[in-house]
């Protein structure tokens, strides 16, 4: 009863959707009836005499324009192409198994099974048509859906991946969170994944597929109508042709809202005879991998990201995390004992290629990576991430921040006849931050304050704001930390070009890769984060130098310092308390207990 209920509610929504589209076609086809009328009567004589042969003409004239707009109107939304979620394109014979599983819900659900299989680096799941002229199969190139991905493999493609022509779904492609597959069991994937396929019977009603198709198509033309046009000629039209379609689109929101609604009722209801039980548990998976995708993404991979190197088992990572999260919390600790099941990725033929996919793919989206590996943007495995990215990452943010000491004319030591003053030490930076603010650098240090706002665009006031540091030398760095990493970002190389250095079709492209990253995950940091994070690493480097510590991956808390194989959980409250309010006795006494010598230079690079 409620899937009939859900699906009537569906089918009404997409009634009133096509009717609208019926109304803005009988306003089109209105002034050309009423010019029929009149040349109709004129020619029998009925309307004939006074102004009649003016109106008539002039209506004629009115009707001749209309119907050339909305066949320009029609033209523009039919031919527009609508947006395509970026994904991982899985051909059948690369994930038999999984293909196997997904027509066997259909069939059990009693709906069309999609008509293919794709991998997002998402914790979500949906159905996606697919059946626009424009997402036809591309020309006979070896191409990929996603043409980054042939970085990884070569020119050919990713091993397993489709990269043949095919003709255009009729169906909805499934697409699936990839992390879903790492870290889900068989059964619960198939459970998570039930309602999602259960959508595709109220795909198939005509009327919704109509309706859906008039409203990506409105959808697609606003989105054509809103890019930048050449000439005033092209403006103006456009400008015409996106007013109209923004007012049926705002016309059809509500009622294809609703309609949406009605179709994922009727679906959910549809899949309840369908492991009821077991979706209650799969449920709470599908929250605990989006907190561990959130982290893994946030604390591990984006360091790695920044540093031009990209982790290549993110899926496999994911794992990891939530596998620690179940150790330390005490909530999720009964969720690591189901890691003895078969995973969902054993579906997959080749699940190391599809992963490293996915892993591309990711930094694509949420950084606006590269679209294939090179000599600036290259893989890294899990084992290797220490070294070649956290070793990497604490010595070049230790090189900046004395490369911006250098520039406010910070002395090295305070004692000259010190051995090896001149070179990079801890002590140079805490001597700077904890100096009390009468020394006689101060003016000097207020100078180059100012210089560092200049660079930036910034004013005093809000430096303060931003930084929400008293000391003057502290909101200095910090100023000056902000202005070089603004100064690196500027002279980055843009991103390639999804196809390559060769212009590419616009109508083949995913996504523009002038609007990467698409998905941002962190808002720029604020003076105190960066000044913080400059100087705790500054004290890993001394640390590792000078007292036998070693770079670590926390697989919740990204870089970590090893000290005697243990993580030092207790580095940040001493590195705050020095940065905020100048005070060194914490972090000199933790420097002091594990024997690091922060009057020694370290290496940098």
């Amino acid at each position: 009863m409620g899937v009939e209920v859900g699906a009537q509610a569906a089918r009404s929504r997409a009634l009133a959707v096509l009717r609208i589209r019926s109304r803005a076609l009988a306003v089109a086809l209105l002034p050309a009836a009423v010019a029929v009328v009149l040349l109709v009567g004129g020619s029998t004589g009925h309307i004939v005499g006074g102004h009649w042969g003016v109106t008539r003409w002039i209506v004629s004239v009115l009707a001749a324009i209309v119907l050339l707009a909305a066949a320009g109107i029609a033209l523009v939304v039919a031919r527009s192409r609508p947006a395509v979620s970026p994904t991982v394109p899985i051909a059948e014979e690369s994930a038999p198994d999984l293909y196997r599983m997904v027509r066997d819900l259909a069939d059990r659900l009693d709906v069309p099974a999609p008509s293919a299989i794709a991998l997002t680096p998402d914790c979500d799941s949906w159905l996606e048509d697919r059946t626009h002229p424009a997402h036809g199969p591309p020309p006979p190139e070896g191409r990929d859906e996603i043409e980054g991905v042939r970085g990884i493999r070569g020119a050919r493609g990713v091993r397993g991946l489709s990269t043949q022509p095919r003709r255009a779904p009729s169906a909805p492609v499934l697409v699936i969170g990839s992390p879903f597959l790492w870290w889900m069991r068989v059964g619960e994937l198939r459970a998570v994944l039930a309602p999602v396929v259960a959508g595709t019977g109220p795909s198939a009603h005509p009327d919704i597929a109509a309706a859906r198709r008039f409203v990506r198509g409105l959808d697609a033309a606003v989105a054509v109508t809103s890019t930048p046009a050449r000439g005033p000629l092209s403006r103006t039209v456009l400008g015409a042709v996106g007013w109209v379609t923004r007012l049926l689109l705002r016309s059809c929101r509500g009622h294809a809202a609703e309609m949406e609604r009605g179709v994922a009722a009727a679906a959910a209801e549809r899949a309840q005879a369908v492991d009821y039980g077991l979706r209650i548990v799969a449920q709470e998976q599908v929250g605990l991998a989006y907190a561990g995708w959130d982290r893994l993404l946030t604390r591990v991979a984006l360091p790695a990201w920044r540093m031009g190197r990209w982790p290549s088992r993110l899926d496999a990572g994911v794992v990891a995390a939530l596998t620690e999260l179940s150790r330390r919390d005490r909530l999720a600790e009964g969720f690591a004992s189901r890691l003895g099941e078969r995973p969902a990725c054993d579906l997959l033929e080749e699940p190391g290629t599809v992963d490293e996919a996915a892993s591309l793919l990711a930094a694509r989206l949420f950084h606006g990576g590269p679209a294939e590996s090179g000599p600036d943007w290259a893989p890294v495995n899990w084992q290797d991430y220490p070294e070649e990215v956290v070793d990497r990452k604490w010595r070049t943010d230790a090189a900046r921040l004395h490369r911006v000491l250098d520039a406010l004319g910070v002395r090295h030591s305070t004692d000259p006849a010190a051995r090896d003053s001149d070179g990079p030490t801890l002590a140079r930076v805490m001597d700077h931050l904890s100096a009390r603010p009468e020394d006689p650098d101060s003016a000097a240090l207020a100078t180059s304050r100012e210089d560092a706002y200049a660079q930036m665009g910034m004013t005093e006031d809000e430096d303060d704001a931003d930084v929400g540091l008293g000391n003057e030398r502290t909101a200095s760095l910090a100023a000056g930390l902000s202005a070089e990493l603004a100064r690196e970002e500027a002279s980055a190389p843009a991103p390639a070009p999804v196809g390559g250095p060769e212009p590419q079709d616009p109508a083949r492209a995913l996504w523009d890769d002038g609007m990467l990253p698409l998905f941002p995950l962190q808002p720029p940091r604020t003076g105190r984060e960066l000044l913080a994070d400059h100087v705790t690493a500054m004290v890993c480097c001394a640390a590792m130098d000078t007292a036998g510590a070693a770079p670590g991956l926390d697989w919740l808390d990204g870089p970590s310092l090893l000290i005697d194989g243990e993580r030092a959980a207790d580095l940040g409250p001493r590195v705050l308390s020095l940065v905020e309010t100048g005070d060194p006795a914490p972090l000199r006494e933790w420097l002091r207990h594990l024997g690091v010598r922060p009057e020694k230079p370290v290496r940098l690079v």
